[in-house]
């Protein structure tokens, strides 16, 4: 089990917390009370920042019901912070474009986080052929 510093940059939002063998995944909240007409873009605030351990990255996405309780999407779809982003003036945002007018209100669970090893160094072999299954299409259903 990792330890990870955490810096609250509010009081007025839940800590966080782990749900053990429910997801993996960990809710992060607006720390601010924000109103967004059609059309806005905003970096919202997460009011944390974290200490990551060195190898370590942390996948930030919206939840499955934010554009439905918001009609908001995240600009940049995943967002990733690396271990180097963990100063005291470090605080996560997520970047959202708002496809409706809307409030969020400070607390609101709007995405959610993991935390992953770094990808391992590797080393491209060019070929002329792969020996996997040719599937022949697009996506898991190999049709297009």
């Amino acid at each position: 089990m990792e330890t990870i510093k955490i810096k609250y940059f509010t009081d007025k939002i839940d800590k966080l917390t782990y749900i053990d063998r429910k997801s993996d995944w960990i809710d992060l909240r607006a720390a601010e009370d924000i109103d967004l007409k059609k059309g806005e873009y905003k970096l919202v605030p997460l009011g944390i920042a974290m200490e990551l351990p060195k190898g370590y990255e942390a996948h930030i996405v919206p939840r499955s019901s934010t554009f439905k309780n918001f009609g908001i999407i995240q600009t940049n779809h995943q967002g990733v912070v690396d271990c180097s982003y963990c100063g005291d003036n470090d605080q996560w945002f997520m970047p959202v474009y708002a496809l409706r007018d809307t409030h969020i209100s400070c607390n609101d669970r709007i995405c959610q986080f993991r935390i992953v090893e770094n990808q391992p160094k590797i080393i491209f072999e060019e070929v002329f052929s792969l020996e996997g299954a040719d599937r022949g299409g697009f996506g898991s259903t190999g049709k297009q």
